[in-house]
C-alpha cells in the first residue's frame, strides 16, 4: 500500500505542474476579460436562482439545478478541502483558493452556458448535457468528448464518494469512536435511499438540504471568528503575506514555498468550486431555462458561495486557530480548530461535514451517471448507482492520502478537455453572453 500511495503522489505531482496551473487560472482570468468582468452579474443570477417557477424546457428548475451543484460542491473541500491546503501550502494557500473562486466565476458561468446550449432530450425524455455534449456537437471532437466521459465517469468515484465518506468516516471515529465500517453501511443506505430515484429525486432533497447546511455552516463560522476577533487582524495579514513570500519554517509545520501555496491553493480550490472541471455543467443542462445565459447566471453563484463564502470563512477559522502550526492534516487539523471553541466548535463541524458531505454524494453521482450513459447508453445507469452506492462503503475504509491523491490526480485529467472546449468555443459564449444579457432584453432575464 505505501507503494502504491507513494506511485499516486508522483504522479499527481507530475501532473499539477506549472502547466495545468497556468491552463486552469489563466482560463479564468482569460474568460473573465472575455466576457467584460461577468462577476459584475452576480446579484442578477442570485435573484435568479432564489426563483421555483417553470422558465423553461427542463427536467428541474433553476434552483433545483443550483442546489444540485451546490451540494456537489459544498462538501469536504470547504472543510477538510481547506485544512490540507493550509497544511501542504501554508496560510498562503487560503488566498489562492478565494482568487481561484473570484475569478472561477466566469469560467462556471461558461462552461454552463455551453451546456445549456449543446444539450440533447435522450431517449427517456430527459436533457443530457455537459463537456462531453459540448466537446461532440459544438466543437466535433467525439473523441475528447470520450475521454472526457471516461474520466469523469472514473473520476466522481473518487471526489465525490470515496473523498466524502472517507473524511465523514474519519471524524466520527475520532470523535466517537465508531468503526469506519459502521459510517460506511450507514452513509451507503441513506445514499441508496435517494439516489435510485434520479435527478428529480436527488433535487428534491437537495432543495431542502442545501440552504440549511450552508446558512447553518456560515453563521457557525461567523461565531467563531467574532469569538476569536482579536486575532483576526492578524490571521488576515498572514494569509495575503505567505501567499505571496511562502511560510518558513514554525514548530511542527514543515514550511511551504510560493509555489506550494499557489499549487495546493489553486488544486484544492478546483476541488471545493469545480469551476473548470466541468462538472456543475452537467446539471445545468438539465434545468428548466429560457436561454443558456440565464441558466449560466445562476450556475455561476455557485462559485461564489461555495468559495468565496464558505471556503473563506473556513480558511479564517483553520489559520485564526494555528493548528496548522503543528503538523495536523485533514479531518484532524479541522477538527483541532473548531474544537478551540468548546461545544459549539464542534457542533459546527460534525453537523457541517455530515450534511456537506452526504450532499455531495449525492450531487456527484448525477454526473458520474450521466458521464456513463453517454459512454453506454441508458442501460448503464441502473448498474452505475449500486456500484455508487457500494463505493461510499470502500471510500469510508480507505487510507486518507490514497482517496485525495487519486482525486486530485483525476480531477486534472477531467478539467484539461474541459478547459479546451471552453477556451476553444470563447467566440460562442461572448456572443450568447451579448445577445441575451449585454443587450439587455427584459424578457430574457427578467
Amino acid at each position: 500500500m505505501a507503494s502504491v500511495e507513494q506511485l499516486l503522489t508522483q504522479v499527481s505531482d507530475f501532473i499539477w505542474g506549472y502547466p495545468l496551473l497556468i491552463l486552469l487560472f489563466g482560463t479564468h482570468i482569460y474568460l473573465t476579460f472575455r466576457l467584460k468582468f461577468i462577476q459584475r452579474f452576480i446579484g442578477k443570477g442570485i435573484k435568479i436562482s432564489l426563483s421555483k417557477k417553470k422558465e423553461g424546457e427542463g427536467d428541474i428548475s433553476q434552483f433545483g439545478a443550483l442546489t444540485t451543484a451546490l451540494a456537489a460542491t459544498i462538501g469536504t473541500g470547504n472543510i477538510v478541502g481547506v485544512a490540507t491546503a493550509v497544511a501542504a501550502g501554508g496560510p498562503g494557500a487560503v488566498l489562492w483558493m478565494w482568487l481561484t473562486g473570484v475569478f472561477g466565476i466566469a469560467t462556471k458561468y461558461s462552461e454552463a452556458l455551453l451546456s445549456v446550449k449543446y444539450r440533447i432530450l435522450n431517449k427517456e425524455g430527459e436533457y443530457s448535457g455537459g463537456p462531453m455534449y459540448v466537446l461532440e456537437r459544438g466543437l466535433k471532437m467525439k473523441w475528447l468528448a470520450v475521454l472526457f466521459a471516461a474520466f469523469t465517469s472514473v473520476t466522481a468515484f473518487g471526489i465525490g464518494s470515496m473523498v466524502q465518506a472517507n473524511s465523514i468516516s474519519s471524524l466520527v471515529e475520532s470523535s466517537f469512536h465508531i468503526s469506519p465500517w459502521i459510517t460506511g453501511i450507514v452513509l451507503m443506505v441513506l445514499t441508496a435511499v435517494v439516489i435510485i430515484g434520479g435527478i428529480k429525486s436527488i433535487a428534491n432533497v437537495c432543495e431542502k438540504l442545501v440552504p440549511f447546511m450552508a446558512i447553518f455552516y456560515v453563521l457557525g463560522c461567523i461565531i467563531i471568528l467574532v469569538i476569536n476577533y482579536t486575532t483576526l487582524p492578524h490571521t488576515i495579514g498572514l494569509i495575503f503575506s505567505s501567499a505571496f513570500s511562502g511560510h518558513a519554517v514554525i514548530g511542527g509545520f514543515a514550511g511551504a514555498t510560493i509555489k506550494e501555496a499557489i499549487r495546493y491553493g489553486i488544486a484544492r480550490g478546483l476541488f471545493s468550486n469545480e469551476s473548470g472541471l466541468g462538472s456543475a455543467p452537467i446539471v445545468a443542462a438539465a434545468a428548466q431555462t429560457k436561454n443558456p445565459v440565464r441558466q449560466a447566471l445562476v450556475s455561476s453563484t455557485g462559485t461564489f458561495w461555495d468559495t468565496v463564502v464558505v471556503c473563506a470563512l473556513t480558511g479564517l477559522v483553520v489559520v485564526n486557530s494555528g493548528e496548522w502550526i503543528n503538523g495536523l492534516n485533514g479531518a484532524t487539523l479541522t477538527q483541532n480548530a473548531f474544537a478551540d471553541i468548546p461545544v459549539v466548535g464542534p457542533i459546527i463541524l460534525t453537523v457541517g461535514l455530515l450534511t456537506f458531505v452526504f450532499s455531495t454524494i449525492l450531487g456527484w453521482s448525477y454526473y458520474g451517471e450521466k458521464a456513463a450513459e453517454y459512454l453506454f447508453g441508458s442501460k448503464i445507469i441502473k448498474p452505475y448507482r449500486w456500484a455508487w452506492v457500494v463505493s461510499v462503503l470502500i471510500g469510508s475504509v480507505l487510507s486518507l492520502h490514497i482517496v485525495w491523491t487519486f482525486a486530485d490526480i483525476t480531477n486534472a485529467l477531467m478539467a484539461v478537455p474541459n478547459l479546451i472546449a471552453l477556451l476553444l468555443l470563447s467566440k460562442v459564449i461572448v456572443e450568447e453572453t451579448k445577445t441575451h444579457l449585454w443587450e439587455n432584453k427584459s424578457e430574457d432575464l427578467d
